[in-house]
């Protein structure tokens, strides 16, 4: 509570709207519906790499420029973690480009 009284005095209103926007932002997110870009870069992993499990997430707070992708595929079986990322820049190929970031975390 004196941590909130505290920020309430110190940070002007702006920054609060501003961040209480983020804290909304991130709890849609963390919801089953997938976003339209979530969606799109889920569909092309799958259909490239046929994973066992895949999961994306929009972690730029919904405008689609940065996303974290945890796949797990025996297509990544014995090669180098660069290889494995090139192989995924290479099915997002169309999508990298719009990108500010991409987290790929990889299993098999």
């Amino acid at each position: 509570m004196l941590a909130l009284s505290l920020s309430r005095r110190l940070l002007p209103t702006a920054t609060r709207r501003t961040f209480t926007a983020s804290v909304l932002r991130l709890s849609a997110s963390t919801s089953n519906e997938l976003l339209e870009g979530e969606r799109l870069i889920e569909a092309k992993l799958v259909e490239r790499f046929s994973p066992c499990q895949v999961k994306v997430q929009d972690v730029s707070g919904g405008c689609g420029t940065f996303y974290a992708i945890n796949i797990s595929s025996p297509a990544f079986a014995g090669l180098s973690v660069v290889k494995q990322h090139r192989l995924v820049n290479e099915a997002l190929k169309e999508e990298v480009p719009g990108m500010h970031g991409l987290q790929v975390f990889y299993d098999f």
